[in-house]
């Protein structure tokens, strides 16, 4: 007989049942491929500069304009593939003052030049598109255009379109792998609205036929996702902070009528975050771009230096505590996690969408450690002990790739635990510190994947978390951690967890004791703790997220 101590998780042979019908499930198709893929008619070209210039119309929910493509070519070549969804029209591609033939593909477009462009070679191309572009039914979630009107009934318009793709409203290189250096951004609205997007203001212009164009430009790398604009009748104040590189300028973008209420909910937030985050990951990113929120009617995304924000000025998700613990309602949930991805997903960006759980995993466990700067360690930690209840383990974290498929949304909360075991074992806060502010400096303005963050974790500790992380990462299930004894009280352990040379340390105790570390594998070890029994045997699961069974 087998007496269950502890068990997080759900039946072994259910999950990986159900895990093998999600997986059958999964069947990619061409448009996946060519969205995902890195093929040599994308890597043949280094995205350099965009001048994005786009013109939109509210009432007809209608877009027109152009994007200039400067690039490096990487290879000799004289094909190349852009995205842009199949619905949006694409009027013409000039290359040197000449058209140049096109082919479109589902969402991808292939061009032709006239001649071989030689590697090194830097050089440029403009796409003229039009269309009706897709309208978020549920942004953030979906992606799209999200029109709507304020309580004044004045156009209140957004982007937003993580997972979907920035081709879903403008032509690009459409692949987290390559960020452009720096970009114009230029959107044109109707005049007595304002439009607010990525970086630094650059002036407006009135274009004389009832628009108005306003011009932001970005200054450090960006992925195409977070490339956004945001249209309405906004009043503008702001701010400095006083950080690690300097004064930072905060702007903050929010409707008329919330002027005097976004001001004391800002202040109340913005600044703590800033200082908890600095502490924990270094600098903030993007000092030469400055720091924005600007109000949404959807409920946020981590655009960088322009966060959308729209949690309507109160703490919690929404007014609510994810974790059940009370820790969660004492903060803004969009402005801190939002504000956490400009280190982990806007600083450092997955290279492949089936890495998202890079961005999500730190920035979700970046709450706890803003708990934890403010309110003390104890608090943090039973901040991510309370988020498990949200952890399914369906599917593993990562997605697959090339294919532009995310993972488990586990990848939260699941992986904000994860992060905190690798803490919990590690056992030296301020070295855990340094390894969090040095993966910012390593990977500074970088795109990384999978193997980049375990080998620099490992290698700063160490110890090889390899083992640990592809447990929890590529695989649903937890591991289980399974003791016996001996009728005179001998006793072993071992891991039973999908990773062969799976070993993660953990912590036990004799009830009422000190924690020690003790070092199970998949093979059974004998435990060195005198006058343990099956019945004062305690496992640190409130640290570390796994099953523990206990053989009698």
């Amino acid at each position: 007989m087998r007496r269950l101590l502890f068990l997080y998780c759900f039946v072994f042979a259910a999950i990986d049942a159900q895990g093998q019908l999600l997986k059958a499930r999964e069947i990619f198709s061409r448009a996946d491929s060519l969205r995902g893929q890195l093929t040599p008619l994308r890597t043949c070209y280094d995205i350099n500069y965009y001048h994005l210039d786009v013109r939109v119309d509210p009432d007809e929910r209608y877009i027109s304009g152009s994007n200039l493509f400067q690039f490096t070519a990487t290879e000799d070549f004289s094909r190349l593939q852009f995205d842009l969804f199949d619905n949006l029209a694409i009027e013409k591609v000039v290359y040197r003052d000449q058209e140049l033939p096109f082919r479109r593909e589902y969402n991808a477009v292939f061009i032709d030049f006239p001649h071989t462009l030689r590697k090194g070679e830097r050089d440029s191309f403009t796409v003229y598109y039009s269309g009706h572009p897709v309208q978020a039914k549920r942004a953030p979630w979906d992606g799209g255009f999200d029109f709507r009107k304020d309580s004044q009934g004045k156009h209140w318009i957004a982007t937003a379109c993580q997972g979907l793709g920035a081709s879903v409203w403008w032509p690009n290189k459409d692949h987290l792998s390559d960020e452009v250096d720096s970009m114009l951004i230029s959107i044109s609205v109707p005049t007595g609205l304002t439009n607010v997007s990525n970086g630094r203001f650059r002036g407006s212009e009135d274009l004389g036929d009832g628009y108005t164009r306003f011009n932001w430009f970005v200054g450090n790398p960006i992925n195409n996702y977070n490339v956004a604009a945001n249209i309405g009748d906004y009043v503008h104040f702001a701010d400095t902070f006083h950080g690690e590189n300097g004064v930072l300028d905060l702007d903050y973008w929010v409707l008329r009528e919330n002027r005097s209420k976004a001001k004391a909910h800002f202040d109340a937030n913005v600044k703590p975050m800033l200082r908890a985050f600095e502490h924990w990951f270094g600098p903030y990113p993007f000092y030469a771009d400055g720091y924005k929120l600007v109000e949404t009617a959807h409920l946020g995304m981590e655009h960088q230096s322009a966060i959308a924000y729209g949690n309507k000025y109160q703490n919690g998700y929404l007014g609510r505590d994810g974790s059940g613990t009370g820790w969660g309602n004492k903060w803004d949930f969009i402005i801190i996690h939002e504000s956490g991805h400009e280190w982990f997903g806007n600083n450092m960006t997955a290279a492949d969408l089936a890495d998202m759980w890079i961005h999500e995993s730190f920035t979700n466990y970046s709450e706890a450690l803003y708990i934890d700067y403010h309110y003390g360690k104890q608090a943090g930690q039973e901040y991510i002990h309370g988020n498990r209840n949200g952890i399914q383990n369906l599917t593993p974290l990562a997605g697959s790739y090339g294919v532009n498929h995310e993972g488990s949304g586990d990848m939260y909360n699941k992986g904000g635990v994860l992060h905190n075991m690798v803490r919990t074992i590690l056992d030296d806060d301020e070295k855990w510190r340094q390894i969090l502010r040095g993966l910012n400096k390593q990977f500074y303005h970088k795109t990384v994947d999978y193997q980049d963050i375990v080998d620099y974790i490992s290698n700063q500790s160490g110890r090889n978390f390899a083992p640990m992380f592809a447990q929890y990462v590529r695989h649903p299930n937890i591991p289980t951690l399974e003791f016996y004894f001996t009728k005179d009280n001998k006793a072993t352990c071992r891991w039973i967890a999908d990773e062969p040379d799976f070993d993660m340390p953990v912590r036990i105790r004799i009830k009422g004791g000190q924690y020690r570390f003790i070092q199970p594998t998949r093979r059974l070890t004998p435990i060195d703790l005198p006058g343990l029994t099956r019945d004062n045997l305690e496992v640190d699961t409130f640290n570390f997220y796994i099953g523990v069974l206990v053989n009698e």
